[in-house]
C-alpha cells in the first residue's frame, strides 16, 4: 500500500478498529473508541490483559506470530499501537497485507532507538541533551569526562519508566554500570540541570492538521511520572517555542495521530528534548478530564481520518499516578472529588501504573 493510499482510509462509524498491545493506553483508547461507535479488536502477547477486557475480540499471540496477524490485519480498518516497543516488522506486515497503520513501523522503528531517535531531533533542529553513543564499558569514563562529568547512561532500546538507565557522575566502576543497563548498546547523555520537565501533547491528522494540548508540566520519581500539573507555569514563550517544536517534529515524520515530546527546560531558559513518545502519553492523561477532546478521542479521529477535535482546556488542575498499592485509596480520592480512572490490572506490585486521579478546578 502506497502511502497516499492509506492515508485515503476511512473508518466509520460501525467499523473496527485494530489496536496492537494490550495495556491500559489500549484500554482507554478502546473506550474512547467506543464512544464513537468503533468496535475494537486486540492484539496482544498478554492473557487477560486491561486492554482486551473492554475490546470486542482478542488475538493473544506474540508479535512475531505472522498467521495471527496477518488474520487480525485483516479484521480491521486500520490499526494503531498502544506502546512503542511493538516490533516495527509486525507493523510492515500488516500494513503490506492491505491495512494501514498509524503510526507506521519507520516511526516506530525512530522512537525504539535511543541514538536513532537523539540523531534524528537533531537533523530536524529538535536540540537534545549532548549525548554520546557507547558501545563498550571502556569508552564510559572518557565519554562522561567529555560530557562534563555527570550523566545518565541508558540502553539504546527497550528502556521506559526509568528502567535500563544509570546516573552517573565523576570517577565511576564503568563495568557495573554497564552490566546495570543490560550490558547493551547504549547511549550517555550529558545531566542537564533543568528548571522544570514540560511535555507537549500533540495531535497531526493525514492531511498535516496540528493541533496540540496546553503543555503540563512533570515530576518524576525513581524515573516514574507522579505528577503532571496543568497549566503550565513557564512563560508563554516558552510553551510556545514547545509547541512549535512538537510540530517540527510531527511534521517531519509525516505522523498520523497523537504523540508526546517530552522536554527538558534549562535553568537559562533553554528548551531540550528529552524523549518523544509515538502514541498518547501519560502526562496527557489529564485531557480526558479537563478538555474539551482528550488525548484518546483525539487519536482515534487522527488514526480513523476524522477531523481532530478541539483540545482546549476548561479547567486546570493535577493529574496523579496511582503506583502499586496507592490505588488502595481509590475511595478516598472518590470523596475528595477526583476523577478517578483505574486500568483493570490484577496485582499491584510497587511502582506498577495502576490508575490515575485528575483533581480539577475551573479556569479563571
Amino acid at each position: 500500500m502506497t502511502a497516499s493510499e492509506a492515508k485515503g482510509v476511512l473508518a466509520r462509524p460501525g467499523d473496527t478498529i485494530g489496536i496492537l498491545g494490550g495495556g491500559q493506553l489500549g484500554r482507554m483508547l478502546a473506550l474512547a473508541a467506543a464512544d464513537l461507535g468503533l468496535d475494537v479488536h486486540v492484539f496482544t502477547p498478554e492473557k487477560d490483559s486491561p486492554a482486551s477486557r473492554v475490546a470486542k475480540k482478542t488475538w493473544v499471540a506474540p508479535f512475531d506470530d505472522r498467521d495471527a496477524l496477518r488474520e487480525f490485519g485483516a479484521s480491521v480498518k486500520v490499526a494503531t499501537i498502544e506502546f512503542e516497543n511493538i516490533p516495527p516488522d509486525a507493523v510492515d506486515l500488516i500494513e503490506d497485507e492491505g491495512t494501514p497503520v498509524r503510526p507506521n513501523g519507520r516511526t516506530l522503528a525512530t522512537a525504539q532507538d535511543r541514538l536513532a531517535e537523539k540523531t534524528f531531533f537533531r537533523e530536524i533542529g529538535v536540540e537534545p541533551a549532548p549525548f554520546a553513543r557507547i558501545d563498550h564499558p571502556d569508552q564510559i569514563q572518557p565519554t562522561l569526562e567529555k560530557l562534563g562529568g555527570s550523566g545518565v547512561l541508558k540502553s539504546r532500546f527497550a528502556g521506559y519508566d526509568g528502567k535500563g538507565q544509570v546516573r552517573l557522575q565523576g570517577k565511576i566502576l564503568p563495568y557495573p554500570a554497564w552490566a546495570e543497563v543490560g550490558q547493551k548498546m547504549a547511549i550517555l547523555e550529558a545531566w542537564i540541570e533543568h528548571d522544570r520537565e514540560l511535555s507537549v501533547i500533540a495531535a497531526r491528522s493525514a492531511d498535516g492538521q496540528f493541533v496540540a494540548f496546553d503543555p503540563p508540566e512533570n515530576n518524576h520519581g525513581g524515573g516514574i511520572l507522579r505528577a503532571s500539573t496543568f497549566p503550565s507555569t513557564a512563560p508563554k514563550a516558552v510553551l510556545d517555542e514547545a509547541v512549535s517544536l512538537a510540530k517540527k517534529l510531527a511534521d517531519a515524520l509525516d505522523y498520523v495521530g497523537v504523540l508526546a515530546l517530552e522536554l527538558f527546560l534549562t535553568k537559562d531558559g533553554k528548551l531540550l528534548a528529552n524523549e518523544f513518545a509515538p502514541r498518547v502519553h501519560n502526562s496527557g492523561h489529564w485531557t480526558q478530564d479537563a478538555c474539551f477532546t482528550g488525548q484518546f478521542e483525539q487519536h482515534i479521529r487522527a488514526v480513523c481520518g476524522w477531523p481532530l477535535g478541539d483540545p482546549t482546556r476548561h479547567s486546570d488542575g493535577q493529574m496523579l499516578n496511582l503506583l502499586g498499592v496507592e490505588v488502595d485509596a481509590w475511595e478516598q480520592h472518590l470523596r475528595d472529588g477526583a476523577k478517578l480512572h483505574l486500568y483493570g490490572k490484577r496485582h499491584s506490585p510497587n511502582g506498577r501504573k495502576m490508575g490515575h486521579v485528575t483533581k480539577l478546578k475551573p479556569r479563571g
